[in-house]
């Protein structure tokens, strides 16, 4: 059959004093004992997050402890889980220069120091370095400094830095220090350097006792943002940004505290004329946070498709599933699906996008629900699981942007388990050839369909056994017909919330 595109979908928008010696970076810290007025009276806020920071940290490292460190009593179980998991997420930095801020007494120090050519560890609480240094210090790579990254006398040189790392740092700095901090990073790393950052979101999770809190507890679209809007140039007028790699919850928070506030970034420095393609377009036009919003409004809370939940509850029943099983959720839009299945049945569901927009509202739909998914802005043809993961790989209707499917499906093969389960919805065209309307708008909206018959045939090549090929249409345009005459039953609603000249809605 011919699929043709959700018409009201188009009709929602129309298409849619301390210094460190012999240090490879060439960071100085300089302590000046005067300012003048001006400045000083500019600073006065700052110079009191300092004094708050400080005062709460030197609180919490009278005994220099894994616990004192993650501010929590099951810190010692948490870390054996949690720290390869964040070391795991890193890009590449074998024999390269890494620097750590916010480096504490070393947690992750010691482990960076086996693959990095050479590393600096900061931090402000100097019994924290000290330690630090105690207990890496045998590391000839490894160099250790006491200073708040926050200094504007904190120097490194442009351009000299392979990999910015902190876990559980911009958490303690306000909100200008972390645009600030953003801004320098960019201009300390190479060309085709990271930064990668942890941070807790929302809420505190660790459930140690404090007399008070000065942690910053952001939504995640803060940070996003932030580093997203990173600008530098070079002398040479060469422009660079920041590109998203990946964002996603902490897995071992998700598992262990059915926590999504764990999360973290990893950014890319690119030549802001390099071309991100498909993402960009994503978080720029087609899912920008108004319109997610107003996907939603037709669709339901948690879905971005046609169907919403009632079509998730018929599909969901075809997969028996079973409480422990792992789901991996392809294109899992706002997760609406995912925390229905966890809810329901009890599974452990990773839902991965490649909208950063969609992941953020997913991970905030999700906190305080206490079910156990994990969301991740990643590109499916890029991501990578070990073998034999999952119990269920799922995918509503998303992979017709996906040019090589063949090669994905033999991805998701090999991340099933023997005896596993895979579901996908997606839109299909007859056979034979397609009439020129038809043609043009799959052109333009840069699909890849195929008719039932190879898409079958891929899936049975990449060695999936008892496929079986169902033609939804009827169901697809009866639901279609259900949303749109909700969506003309609050007409004036829609048109207040969304504004019917932005969207081009023509009712």
């Amino acid at each position: 059959m011919e699929v043709r595109t959700n018409e009201v979908a188009k009709q929602r928008i129309e298409d849619e004093g301390y210094r460190a010696h012999n240090n490879p970076f060439g960071l100085n810290l300089f302590l000046f004992s005067s300012f003048c007025q001006p400045y000083m009276a500019s600073l006065a806020t700052v110079q009191d997050e300092r004094c708050v920071q400080r005062s709460y940290w030197i609180e919490h490292t009278t005994d220099l402890s894994v616990e004192s460190m993650m501010l929590d009593s099951n810190a010692s179980d948490l870390d054996k889980e949690e720290r390869p998991e964040v070391l795991s997420l890193l890009p590449a930095y074998e024999g390269k220069s890494v620097v750590e801020l916010g480096a504490g007494i070393g947690r992750f120090t010691g482990e960076l120091a086996k693959k990095a050519g050479q590393l600096l560890a900061v931090d402000f609480i100097e019994s924290a370095i000290k330690k630090n240094e105690s207990i890496n210090g045998h590391h000839k790579n490894v160099k250790f400094m006491c200073a708040d990254v926050t200094s504007p006398n904190l120097h490194i040189s442009e351009g000299s830095v392979d990999l910015m790392f902190s876990n559980w740092l911009l958490m303690y700095l306000s909100d200008k220090e972390v645009e600030n901090l953003a801004a320098r990073m960019i201009k300390w790393l190479k060309v085709g350097g990271y930064v990668f950052f942890r941070e807790s979101c929302f809420h505190q999770s660790g459930d140690s006792k404090r007399k008070y809190n000065p942690t910053h507890y952001r939504e995640p679209r803060f940070y996003t943002k932030v580093f997203k809007e990173c600008h530098t140039s070079d002398d040479t007028r060469n422009s660079f940004e920041l590109s998203l790699v990946g964002c996603k919850c902490i897995g071992a928070y998700v598992r262990n505290k059915k926590n999504q506030n764990q999360i973290c970034w990893i950014w890319k420095k690119v030549r802001s004329q390099d071309d991100r393609g498909f993402q960009r377009f994503l978080d720029s036009v087609e899912y920008n946070h108004k319109d997610i919003l107003l996907y939603e409004s037709v669709f339901g809370q948690g879905f971005v498709s046609t169907g919403g939940l009632e079509t998730t509850k018929e599909f969901v029943a075809k997969l028996g599933l079973k409480p422990g099983q792992k789901v991996l959720d392809v294109g899992c839009g706002t997760g609406g699906g995912d925390i229905y299945m966890a809810e329901n049945f009890d599974v452990e569901v990773v839902g991965i996008d490649l909208s950063i927009n969609i992941i953020s509202l997913a991970i905030e739909r999700a906190i305080g629900l206490k079910c156990c998914v994990e969301f991740e802005c990643a590109d499916c043809t890029k991501k990578t699981f070990p073998v034999n993961t999952f119990d269920v790989i799922y995918s509503r209707d998303t992979l017709l942007h996906i040019k090589d499917k063949p090669s994905l499906f033999r991805s998701f093969y090999k991340w099933l388990k023997r005896g596993g389960t895979l579901l996908i919805t997606d839109y299909c065209k007859s056979e034979g050839s397609l009439s020129l309307g038809y043609a043009e708008y799959i052109k333009k909206g840069g699909y890849y369909i195929h008719d039932m018959k190879t898409y079958c045939r891929m899936l049975e090549n990449a060695g999936f056994d008892d496929v079986v090929a169902e033609d939804r249409t009827n169901l697809f345009m009866k639901t279609l017909q259900q949303e749109l005459n909700a969506l003309h039953s609050k007409k004036d609603d829609f048109i207040d919330d969304f504004s019917e000249v932005e969207h081009f809605v023509s009712f």
